[in-house]
């Protein structure tokens, strides 16, 4: 599908999401919350028979965790060491691509570049079979929360008649599309020792980008120099990300808002700071995972 066709089809199903009710944008698949317009039944049906390569480059977040700044990311790296510039600005979500597209997917060369915002249980167990690498970014959860609520109320596609509190206690019990933070982060502390994945978060790229734009490269097998390095980073800024893809397609504004660390602080209760505490602790404390989101840094 070229950037043209998807942005038509995306604009195509803002404008059916206006005449829909919001209790109608949203289904379950094997228990988890989808968006109806943009994965389908039929979409995730497709996806169980995916046959993944060795050579794919797969990136995976959980939704508002950076996954749109890492596609541009990937892609500057892709084309400074092949020298092939991506063709579509389309997001690389599988579960976006219905059986037309992933049709056209499997007969493209190698590496394909593919992203999810999947819980790694229900990612095609081909990609475990064959081991591409899976590049995994991670947010703090309380800017991730406030990131997810202003992402649903700007997107027509996604339910958006709700109040913040309201939003915040279906983030809480993982009653929001793609399921619970916490069950995501739990799953992939579980795969922190496979070789074949490396999970970033997105504050320690904020932080030092080109150290992430380095390691990155190195973990997909691509050897940059220095310059191309930094060249990859001055164009990757959160600022210039959001002003390309503002100019690309129609939906930017939707996909990049602040881009912050810390946001969480202009939304939350103290009695909603201190749930997200104890669920933390819950989950995620003395985990691997856990220390590398420096909580105690990020949300307190």
């Amino acid at each position: 599908m070229s950037s043209e066709d998807f942005t038509d089809k995306a604009l195509s199903r803002m404008q059916m999401a206006k005449e829909m009710k919001d209790e109608d944008k949203l289904y379950r698949y094997k228990g988890v919350l989808y968006p109806c317009l943009m994965c389908p039944e039929d979409h995730l049906k497709a996806l169980e028979n995916m046959e993944a390569r060795e050579e794919d480059l797969m990136l995976i977040a959980y939704p508002k965790c950076g996954f749109n700044w890492m596609v541009g990311v990937v892609r500057k790296i892709i084309t400074e060491a092949t020298g092939e510039r991506a063709e579509t600005k389309m997001p690389p979500l599988i579960e976006f691509m219905g059986p037309k597209v992933l049709k056209a997917v499997n007969e493209a060369p190698s590496p394909r570049f593919l992203g999810a915002h999947l819980h790694p249980d229900n990612i095609p167990a081909s990609f475990y079979a064959k081991k591409p690498k899976m590049l995994v970014i991670f947010r703090n959860p309380k800017d991730t929360v406030v990131s997810f609520y202003h992402f649903c109320n700007n997107n027509p596609v996604l339910p958006s008649l709700k109040s913040w509190d309201s939003f915040f206690s279906d983030f809480m019990s993982g009653d929001v599309p793609w399921g619970s933070y916490f069950e995501h982060a739990l799953a992939w502390e579980k795969r922190m020792d496979d070789p074949n994945v490396m999970i970033v978060t997105f504050e320690e790229l904020k932080q030092n980008l080109n150290e992430g734009v380095r390691q990155i490269s190195t973990f997909f097998g691509f050897s940059l120099t220095t310059s191309q390095v930094q060249k990859i980073t001055e164009e990757s800024t959160f600022k210039a990300m959001k002003e390309s893809s503002a100019n690309a397609h129609t939906i930017g504004n939707i996909i990049f808002r602040k881009g912050e660390v810390g946001d969480w602080k202009n939304h939350f209760t103290p009695e909603q700071s201190r749930e997200m505490d104890d669920a933390f602790n819950k989950h995620l404390a003395g985990t691997r995972l856990g220390a590398k989101l420096n909580y105690q840094i990020h949300c307190q």
